[in-house]
């Protein structure tokens, strides 16, 4: 018989479960309560909120597993990706080794491409060298969504699995019982004068019983239905955390960006382009790296940028300036393009 299977969680026969639900919906709608002789209207308002609640849960076992396939659908959309990922980690579990690859982020996919052919392009390309910046953002962004994937999955989909799998399992399980019951004291009933009145009395009870049962656990399930609220919550706080990090990294490529593209270009060669924001014709440097100005008198720039040497402080400062601005900065974040006269 077909399963289906998720990435997350155990393999699991849901949609029998679903089917049972159905087939209990339509037994409750017409069972009778005139077993117990007087079908008083108390007995028709709980016979009616048993079946509302046998409907409620089937629409949450549905729910909930809708929503499971769509959540991981989103956070990793390419299915074949997905389907060799789970592949890879279901090889990995029977080996005994430690758990596989993540997920290829579309972000750190398109990362790696700029970083590559910026590398290609080399340091004095200004297009190489905003490739390297926006490569290593797409990286950054790769990264934050493996992480809102590792929490939405510890947090949203891993409680909504052990719902799914426990309790409305056990719910199915009591429904199947008191249906099994039901028809039990049916059969006997219509075989009244062949079966004592004990044997009738005890199937009845056991009926009663199981109703019971079944009924609280599905009020349950119901009444506590605040969980998956808070399980939601978790889901919409896990991407809020990740849009806000997603979207500072993206402030701070483009404000790269906008550092190299106000960077005048020279031509020293057809077909090449060195970036720069100083000429060569006095001392100057390339930044290595970025350098935050943390402390007063220092001077903050972008890995990249061409800055104007005007002093040697000592063996480990230089003093310069960029953009109109002037300051210290250490030497060691710093390529010498043109050295300071001796």
């Amino acid at each position: 018989m077909g399963k289906l299977k998720f990435k997350y969680g155990n393999t699991l026969p849901l949609y029998i479960l679903h089917c049972h639900f159905a087939y209990y919906i339509s037994k409750l709608i017409l069972l009778p309560i005139c077993f117990h002789k007087t079908q008083t209207l108390k007995h028709n308002l709980i016979n009616e909120l048993v079946c509302v609640c046998v409907q409620k849960v089937d629409i949450t076992s549905r729910a909930v597993l809708d929503i499971m396939t769509k959540t991981t659908e989103y956070l990793q959309p390419n299915p074949a990706s997905r389907a060799r990922l789970s592949m890879i980690n279901t090889m990995s579990k029977i080996r005994g080794q430690e758990k596989g690859p993540g997920y290829p982020q579309a972000e750190t996919v398109l990362g790696d491409a700029m970083q590559r052919f910026g590398h290609e392009l080399g340091e004095e390309s200004c297009f190489g060298l905003a490739l390297l910046d926006a490569g290593e953002s797409m990286r950054e962004l790769g990264e934050v969504k493996d992480a809102l994937d590792i929490t939405v999955k510890q947090n949203f989909i891993d409680p909504l699995q052990n719902l799914h799998d426990k309790d409305l399992r056990e719910i199915q399980h009591h429904l199947k019982k008191m249906e099994g019951r039901r028809l039990d004291f049916d059969y006997k009933k219509k075989r009244q004068g062949k079966v004592t009145e004990d044997e009738l009395k005890q199937a009845l009870e056991k009926f009663d019983e199981s109703k019971e049962i079944a009924e609280q656990s599905m009020f349950n399930l119901l009444e506590n239905d605040i969980e998956q609220v808070s399980q939601l919550s978790a889901l919409v706080q896990a991407q809020v955390e990740y849009h806000q990090q997603a979207a500072e990294i993206l402030q701070q490529l483009s404000s790269k960006i906008e550092d190299r593209s106000d960077a005048p270009n020279s031509h020293h060669a057809p077909g090449l382009s060195f970036c720069r924001s100083a000429p060569l014709d006095q001392p100057c440097c390339r930044a290595l790296y970025d350098f935050a100005a943390e402390n007063e008198g220092e001077l903050g720039f972008k890995e990249g940028d061409i800055i104007t040497l005007t002093n040697q402080i000592d063996d480990n400062w230089y003093e310069g300036m960029i953009h109109g601005q002037s300051g210290f900065f250490p030497i060691n974040y710093v390529d010498i393009l043109v050295p300071l006269p001796h």
